[in-house]
């Protein structure tokens, strides 16, 4: 068998340099904080 190594260049599947602005991931979390309490309180479950 050929040992590959482990240097060899590879495609990227993300990481924390790949992210996005971290502001807009920020913002997002919230709009999903905001959005999953105005469904609970519709809801009635609280």
């Amino acid at each position: 068998m050929t040992a590959h190594p482990a240097t060899a260049t590879r495609a990227r599947t993300g990481g924390p340099r790949e992210d996005g602005p971290k502001i807009l991931e920020h913002v997002m979390g919230w709009v999903l904080v905001a959005v999953f309490a105005m469904l609970v309180t519709q809801l009635g479950l609280l």
